[in-house]
Order: C-alpha cells, then structure tokens, then sequence
C-alpha cells in the first residue's frame, strides 16, 4: 500500500480508534517485563523525528510509534542521538538496541543489522524550490548539465541519484555531498544546489515548514518500505513485529498518519 492509499484510509480509522486506546489484538503480544530498551535516532528527518522548533522535544511519527510499542510489550525506552553515517554500524556493534530513521530496508544493510517488519512505504520524489523552471522530472534534470543535486552519503536518495537519475558515478561532481539531510535542504533554499531527493514523508515535512519556498516536482523514483534496526539476532525482533502487525491490524498507524501527514504543520 503505498503512503497516499494509506492516508485516505486513516481518515477513517482515525475516526474510529484513537492512538493511546487499548485492543484485543495488544493484549495478545509478549510481556518483556519492562526491559530496558536503548534507540538511537538523529532527530533529523521531519515528520518521522525532529526536535519541535516551538517545544525543544524530540518528537515525531516514529516517536509515537515507538512509545506505543513500549507500552505494548511493556518496555522501558530512553532514547539516544547520532548521527546517521554511525548509526548502522553502531547498532550492529551493540552500542543500541534498535534504530530509527526512516531507514529503508535493503538487502546490504541485512548483512550488518537486523531489521524490523515494514512500519511505513513511501514513494521518492525530488524536493526543489518553488519557483524551479529548467527541470520538471528526473529525465529533464540529468539533461540540465548545470544542475547540482544535494544528498546524504550512503543513504537511499543519494544511491537512486546515481544510478537513477545520473550516470551511475558515485563520485559524478553534480551531487554534492552532506553531513546531514537538513543541511542538503538548507543549501537547496540557499541556492547551493539545484534539487534533493527525499522519500514523499520527509519531503512533504519540509516542504510544510518551508512557507511556499519548496515543493515535491514530478513523478515518484520508485516506492521504499521503511523498518527499525537491530543488531543482528537480537530477540526484539520477533516482539516488535508483533506489535507492528497488531498496530497496522486495528488502525493505530493510519491514525498516526493522520495525525503526522493531515494534521500537524511544523512551526504552528
């Protein structure tokens, strides 16, 4: 199902259940006897984590998710901040116990952490400013020789720029590098560089926020299924699969894509 399908669901789900109510379905899943639980996130990608620019918390869709699984299967969670390029390996070394990112499920990634069931799909588009007329598509862009793309080493937008929508080069001089995604968005408002891709949940976030300055242009590159990271064999798999499932069966998640996608505006 892809993010837009499961928007339209949540119109009505949410109606019907609310996040914090209590199902059959949870009563069913595992007691972990409130283990504690470490997760690490980068508090970087709106509308899954950020820190609120009114409050000063860190919250966001996968905060909610993550707390509700807690309560589920009776967990104690504290969470932990790193940067994203450290973040897979850190959780492969232990250092964690689970990760969350909006981090894609892909079969290299398998072969250093564990991950989770998909908790959400979303498509990738390419987030440009507003008033953007030399490209309107993927195809129109790598035509565009003076087009500079921003993106993130080692993440799934900087790999689909390559192979994708350039030539294949990961070192093509058109894509310029950055710590962080927030910074691609910045130097992308700035004028430093021409086009960022993001998945529609992070985009649409920043494109909320942006008062008019940015939107998402053309069609999706292909769809991605997000999942929480675990070192390998780790025994919270299973549980939190099984709380996402019971979360997906009695509306929990569509109500939280209301709630993140219809509803909350960064900076009101």
């Amino acid at each position: 199902m892809t993010l837009r399908t499961s928007l339209l669901a949540a119109s009505f789900a949410a109606s019907v259940f609310t996040v914090s109510g209590f199902s059959a379905l949870a009563e069913d899943l595992p007691d972990l006897q409130g283990r504690e639980v470490v997760v690490v996130t980068e508090n970087a990608y709106p509308p899954l984590q950020f820190i609120d620019p009114n409050s000063g918390e860190q919250v966001g869709w996968e905060y909610d998710a993550v707390n509700e699984i807690a309560r589920r299967l009776n967990i104690n969670v504290t969470y932990q901040n790193t940067s994203w390029d450290a973040m897979i390996q850190s959780v492969s070394d232990g250092q964690y116990d689970m990760g969350m990112t909006g981090i894609t499920i892909r079969d290299d990634r398998k072969e250093k952490v564990d991950f989770s069931d998909p908790y959400m799909r979303s498509e990738m588009y390419m987030l440009v400013r507003s008033d953007e007329t030399n490209f309107t598509d993927a195809n129109s862009f790598a035509a565009y020789e003076d087009g500079l793309m921003g993106a993130q080493p080692g993440t799934s937008p900087f790999y689909t720029a390559v192979y994708e929508v350039l030539d294949g080069d990961e070192a093509n001089p058109r894509i310029k590098l950055f710590e962080t995604f927030g910074a691609s968005v910045q130097a992308l408002r700035a004028g430093d560089v021409d086009v960022v891709l993001t998945d529609s949940t992070g985009g649409q976030g920043y494109v909320d926020a942006s008062n008019g300055a940015l939107k998402l242009l053309g069609e999706p590159l292909g769809s991605e299924d997000f999942g929480f990271i675990f070192a390998k064999g780790s025994d919270l798999v299973a549980p939190f699969n099984a709380a996402i499932a019971s979360m997906k069966a009695d509306g929990t998640l569509d109500a939280l894509n209301k709630k993140w996608f219809l509803e909350y505006k960064m900076g009101e």
